[in-house]
């Protein structure tokens, strides 16, 4: 049953009910169909993946988007200063339910109101940024679902170590701004000094800045690129991944998305996954469930998936074992 706001009539002492008008005994309870509100960093295109696996989730549970619930859309088109206005928006929108992007997103959410109960999907370590209390009882108005393994970071580093032993060099493109990127930062850079690799970082928040550090990328003759795991990155990774054929220059990423878009490798949780499963919190909160009673969920499989054609396209020959142990392998 979705949620439903029910008016009910008072019965007047003494029989008077009998005596209502018949068009006033002929009301039925309101039925609201509930909104959810639609918070992310970037546009449809770029979110296409993630807003279709929402909507099959929903659609598993009988929602069907215009019947029965209805989604009231916010983009910030790449912009992250516009999510604090966007999440007004919703706020005043009184929609029922605000399912938020990224950690950014949660965060805007998290700020615009402590009343509307709040799902975040494709966000990190939700307890570390603040945003819950903890991950077993988040105790607030925000509960969701985990895309980020820091320590994947690392793995990402050894997988680029294992399909090139002789890189000395690595570029990586982090966004100084995601509160919950440091970690997988200093992880990097850690197991990059234990494996000799000297790794030039460059911090992007803007469209300005990451072009400036593609531009600057090439001077420092890196043998590969590393992308961290943020909502910015993600809504420009065409322009990474573009920069990086360009350059050909091997790349890992950590969402699977930027490889559908031409990029050569990547290794992470499925952000796909996490708002498929947003869609089963949807329902329980429209039951009358309360995000402060609902578990943080945390991610349940790490994907490999590899773009042959893209290796091909830059020159780069990947080992056979290896590409047997990917879990998908684009051609």
């Amino acid at each position: 049953m979705i949620w439903l706001q029910r008016r009910e009539f008072i019965t007047l002492i003494g029989g008077a009910a009998a005596a209502w008008p018949l068009v006033a005994r002929a009301q039925q309870p309101v039925t609201s169909i509930p909104r959810v509100g639609w918070l992310v960093t970037g546009s449809p295109a770029e979110y296409r993946f993630s807003l279709a696996a929402f909507r099959d989730g929903l659609k598993a549970l009988s929602y069907i988007e215009g019947q029965n619930i209805t989604i009231e859309y916010r983009w910030a088109e790449g912009n992250i200063d516009r999510l604090p206005k966007l999440a007004n928006e919703l706020v005043e929108q009184k929609v029922d339910i605000i399912l938020a992007g990224g950690a950014l997103g949660a965060e805007a959410a998290k700020r615009a109101t402590s009343l509307i109960p709040i799902i975040a999907a494709g966000v990190g370590d939700l307890a570390e940024l603040g945003l819950v209390t903890s991950l077993a009882r988040p105790g607030g108005n925000l509960t969701g679902f985990v895309a980020k393994l820091p320590e994947s970071a690392g793995k990402r580093l050894e997988i680029m170590k294992e399909i090139e032993p002789q890189a000395k060099r690595a570029t990586l493109l982090w966004n100084p701004a995601s509160s919950d990127t440091k970690l997988e930062l200093d992880i990097t850079k850690d197991l990059a000094a234990v494996n000799d690799i000297a790794v030039e970082v460059h911090g992007a928040s803007n469209i300005e800045q990451l072009s400036n550090a593609l531009a600057k990328s090439p001077q420092f003759n890196p043998d590969m690129l590393i992308v961290l795991s943020d909502p910015f990155m993600f809504t420009q990774r065409k322009t990474i991944v573009r920069a990086a054929e360009r350059l050909r220059l091997p790349a890992i990423y950590a969402i699977r998305e930027y490889v559908d878009d031409g990029g050569l490798i990547s290794y992470g949780v499925s952000i796909t996954d996490t708002y498929r499963r947003a869609a089963g919190y949807v329902d329980k909160i429209l039951r009358g469930a309360k995000p402060a009673d609902l578990p943080v969920q945390l991610p349940t499989k790490l994907e490999l998936i590899v773009n042959l054609k893209t290796a091909r396209a830059i020159g780069f020959a990947l080992p056979d074992s290896f590409l047997l142990r990917a879990d998908e392998v684009i051609e």
